[in-house]
This record gives C-alpha cells, structure tokens and sequence, in this order.
C-alpha cells in the first residue's frame, strides 16, 4: 500500500492539508490541479483502509483465507433449542396460556355453535359450499390462459373503429340515449382523420434520368432541368444586382465632394444677404384695373309657331321609340336559336371556369402549407454529368441521405412545419483582457 517510488512516504505521516474556503473562485483554482488530486486519491485510499479495519479487524490483503472464506459441507451439528427454567422456547406456551386468555373466544366459540345449528338445517357456510362442489365435479377449477401482452406477435389485432369492435359486444342492444348519457358510447370519428393533408406520397420515385445506367434520353432530360434551377436562380441574382447597381452617368463621390457635403450650412454666404435687402426695398407695382363683370346677353321670347313645331317633334319621337320597342319584341320570337346557342356557350363557359379553379385547387393541395414561419424549398436535384456516370457498380458511389430524403418528405407533406439549423448566438459580449505577463513583454 505504499508507493514504490523514490518520493514516496508513509501516507500516515502526511499532513492533512486545510482545504480553505471552496465557495470563492480561489477555491476552484486551489482543488483543480494535480496536487489537489493526489490529496483527494490519498483521502480515498486512507478511508478504504479504515473501512477495512472495522470490518475485518485489519487489512483484507493480511487476512488468511481460512478468515474470509469456509466451505459448507452440511455436516455441522445444528445448536440446541433455547429453554427456559425446562421449558421450550414455543413448545411449552400451550400449557402457559389459560382458556378464558384466547383472544376473541367468546366470540369464535358463538360463531361455531351458530354454524353447527345451521348444518343441522343443511344450510352451510359459503366456502364450505364452493368445496364440496368442486369435490363433486372431480378436479381443480380450470385455470385461465394468460392474457397476450402488447409486444406480443401472436396477440390478435382489432379495429377499435369497426362496427364489429369486440369491446362493444356488451353494449350490443342497449339504448342509444342511455349509452350516451353514461358516457359508455363510442365517440364517432370524425371524418377529417381519413383524409390526409398531402396527396403527395410517402416515397416518391426519382426522374428516370437519375438511375443508374440511364438512357441517353432520360439523362439529357434531367440535365434540362437542373439546368433550368440553375437558370433561375441566375436570373434572381441578376435581378437583385441590377436593382443594387449605381444608375449609369451618375458621378462616383469623391474625397472633394464629400467633403463638400459635410460642409454644407456651415458656411454663410454675403450674396444671400445682399439678395434679401434688395427684396426688402423693391418698389411693389401698381395693380392693373380689373374689367367690369358682363351681363348675360337677353334671351328672346318664343313665338306660338316655334312652340307647335317644338310640341310635334316630341310626340313624333316618341311614336318612333314606342313602334322600335314593338318592332324589336317582334323580332325576339325569331330569335330563339341564336339565343339557344347563345345559353349553350355561357354554359360551356361556366362549365370551364369550374374545371379550372378545380384544378388550381387541385394544384395548391398538392403545395406544401405554410406550417411555420419559413418556406418549404425544394431540395437540389442530384445530377451527374456524362462524364461523371460510373461504367459499373463497383465504380459506383454512394449519393444523398435517406434520412434528409425522410425528412424533406415530411416537409412537403405538412406534417411537420420547415425547419433551419439552429444558429448560434452568443449570449454575453466577448471580452478581451490583455495579461499582465504578455504586456510587460510588449
């Protein structure tokens, strides 16, 4: 138990070093280096050794094995039984006990003559009822199988929603109001659990293109899209660089016109001034007479002749529109076959506008919802050029993930919302501190 080597002392005459306070930070860096482990490992060793002592009288390593160890080989002769004044331990208290010290004996002794009359009536006790009976059948009760658990394979499996649901049965033929009213009737499942929220399915199949070996035709077909993606995102590169760009004949800013700018309504200006003395003193010129206001020129008065003629020329309008109305109404019972058309393809018009908003509907059911915060977006397209095919199976490597391919299904099918990674964020300010040591050297 002592050390070998060539520092090594007795562990009895090594001082127990005072720990100190260990609630302050000078504790922390007191009990954190290796002193501070071989004080604790010290510690250890000398509470085994005391814990050895008590037990054993001794170390463990100095004990023979006759000490911690005996082979039992049944042959030891068993103690005698402890007696007292002759009599034994349990064996005498029969005759110690007195008749009137049973507990309850009054009792017991009104029970067992109560159930002798009875027997003699042929009424018996119910467990002596249940013995005899099964006396009578021949054999023991018939033991129940033991219910399958959960886990278990064999177990059989039910529709809790089935209209022939085994728990059920024994409320088959009981009212419907009562079952209701006690809570015991199913609650109905409704009916937006069977429809899902994506038509999209589970796994999808990807373009022919992307397969091993494909054909000339798939491959390039393939290619066509992903370099349509990539197309795109140009396009929205191009987009946002253009809208960033300075306008084209505007003057770059320079050291002189900036500061210029930085400058301006610091400096005061003299002609300023002489021009606000010269508004002050500048004569106001006479304003030109306005004209006098005219008079609305004398309307004449009508002649008798004019009023006649006036009085004619409505009524004869009039006459016109109304033999235009007849004739027009006249002309509407030929017309019957323009205006079957006519119904025939406003119908055809209606009918088409209905197919298309189902089809829009069709189309946004099949988009990913908006779950969350951010957006779902399409994953990249995993594409090989001609020269990157492998010619075998053995050249050929493994690409993509199954479980961002799992989890990019889940996303498109609205079940779970988009997610990011997590960003890290820093919840203090860093600081910097520049040591004493590294200060006095620079």
């Amino acid at each position: 138990f002592l050390g070998l080597g060539p520092g090594s002392r007795d562990p009895a005459t090594v001082r127990r070093r005072s720990r100190g306070p260990r609630n302050r930070k000078k504790g922390w860096k007191r009990w954190a280096g290796p002193e501070a482990r071989l004080g604790r490992e010290i510690g250890d060793f000398l509470e085994d050794v005391a814990l050895q002592q008590r037990a054993t009288g001794g170390l463990i390593a100095e004990q023979p094995d006759e000490g911690l160890f005996f082979l039992d080989t049944g042959d030891a002769e068993k103690g005698e039984r402890v007696t007292w004044g002759g009599v034994s331990a349990w064996g005498g208290l029969g005759g110690v006990i007195l008749a009137h010290q049973v507990p309850n004996g009054r009792k017991e002794r009104r029970r067992r003559e109560f159930w002798e009359k009875r027997a003699e009536k042929g009424i018996l006790p119910r467990a002596e009822r249940r013995l005899r009976a099964r006396l009578q059948r021949g054999g023991p009760p018939p033991q129940k199988t033991a219910e399958k658990g959960r886990s278990d394979p064999e177990r059989g499996f039910y529709d809790i929603w089935a209209a022939d649901n085994p728990l059920e049965r024994a409320l088959v033929g009981q009212d419907g109001w009562f079952l209701q009213q006690t809570k015991k009737q199913r609650v109905k499942r409704p009916a937006r659990l069977g429809t899902k929220p994506s038509r999209v399915p589970a796994v999808e199949v990807i373009a022919a293109g992307g397969s091993y070996n494909p054909t000339f035709e798939d491959h390039q077909a393939l290619l066509l899209r992903a370099h349509e993606v990539e197309v795109r995102k140009k396009r929205a590169e191009d987009k946002v660089e253009r809208q960033l760009r300075i306008p084209a004949g505007t003057q770059l800013p320079t050291a002189e016109t900036v500061f210029q700018e930085q400058c301006e309504g610091l400096l005061e200006e003299s002609g300023d001034e002489g021009d606000a003395d010269g508004d002050a003193v500048a004569p106001v010129a006479p304003a030109e007479p306005q004209d006098a206001p005219k008079t609305a020129p004398r309307r004449e008065k009508k002649t008798e002749q004019q009023r006649r003629r006036e009085k004619e020329a409505r009524a004869l309008a009039a006459r016109q529109r109304r033999e235009k109305a007849a004739r027009c109404r006249r002309q509407q019972l030929f017309r019957l076959r323009s205006l079957r058309q006519q119904l025939r393809r406003w119908d055809e018009e209606l009918l088409r506008r209905r197919q298309l908003r189902l089809a829009k509907r069709r189309a946004k059911d099949e988009l990913p919802r908006r779950l969350g915060p951010l957006k779902y977006e399409e994953p990249s397209l995993e594409v090989q050029l001609s020269d990157e095919l492998a010619e075998s199976l053995r050249t050929l490597k493994p690409e993509g993930s199954v479980l961002r391919d799992r989890f990019k299904s889940l996303q498109k099918r609205s079940l779970i919302e988009p997610r990011e990674r997590a960003k890290f964020k820093r919840r203090y300010r860093q600081k910097y501190v520049e040591k004493r040591a590294f200060r006095e050297v620079t």
